[in-house]
């Protein structure tokens, strides 16, 4: 895939990861989202077994698996749908973007790859100054990131 069109992906996938920004900072109630939703509908768990075309004991142990984190995502949306819920899903970056995710890590990579090498040179009596060091890792940076290796992610 060529640069420029990688880039539009990223650029793309960063707009609408957007989005989901405000609901990182929203926490789960203490008993998962079903249970909180049920219970605030004042939904019975036979009502929504119904629905689910299973028991209540079945709604609790669904109940349960989202509150310990051992549901699966066909799980939670048909018991959203069993509220006439909508599931919505997304992974977001944990700082600003995922072009910002990149940036740093080809930074902390052409950082490692920099200094090894001026390592190698101080021993060969050719050290570089700390300008020519900076140039060099902002340049390798920007390499790293415009080919975006799979040993970036190693």
């Amino acid at each position: 895939m060529d640069r420029r069109k990688r880039k539009l992906i990223i650029e793309q996938l960063d707009s609408k990861l957007a989005a989901f920004k405000p609901a990182a900072v929203i926490i789960r109630p203490e008993k998962g989202w079903l249970n909180a939703i049920r219970t605030s509908l004042n939904m019975p768990l036979n009502a929504l077994g119904l629905k689910l075309d299973t028991t209540p004991q079945g709604i609790k142990n669904l109940e349960l698996r989202e509150q310990s984190g051992s549901i699966t995502l066909n799980a939670l949306k048909e018991a959203a749908e069993g509220l006439d819920m909508k599931l919505v899903y997304a992974l977001i970056p944990k700082d600003e973007s995922v072009e910002k995710m990149i940036e740093q890590r080809a930074y902390e990579m052409a950082k490692k790859i920099v200094m090894r090498t001026s390592a190698s040179m101080k021993l060969e009596d050719q050290e570089n100054t700390n300008e020519r060091l900076r140039k060099a890792i902002i340049e390798k940076a920007e390499d790293i990131k415009d080919e975006l290796p799979k040993y970036l992610w190693l």
